[in-house]
């Protein structure tokens, strides 16, 4: 089941926002026209879960670099 999926991948990203923001955009990169959406975000998510985190996110060194400033 794809719960069972999203529930693996949130190990490896954390981030629910960042990780829904990958799963589409990778599902809309490796969707194949003669294959269903649904498998292509499951696979999507498989993959996600099976990596390694520091090679699906790259995190800056400093946390202060990832925060956008006021104005």
């Amino acid at each position: 089941m794809r719960s069972n999926l999203v529930f693996e991948a949130v190990h490896t990203l954390r981030n629910r926002y960042m990780l829904c923001q990958l799963a589409s955009k990778a599902t809309r990169r490796f969707h194949r026209p003669a294959t269903r959406i649904q498998d292509t975000t499951n696979e999507i998510f498989s993959k996600i879960a099976s990596s390694d985190r520091n090679s699906v996110v790259l995190e800056p060194k400093n946390a202060i670099e990832g925060q956008r400033r006021a104005a």
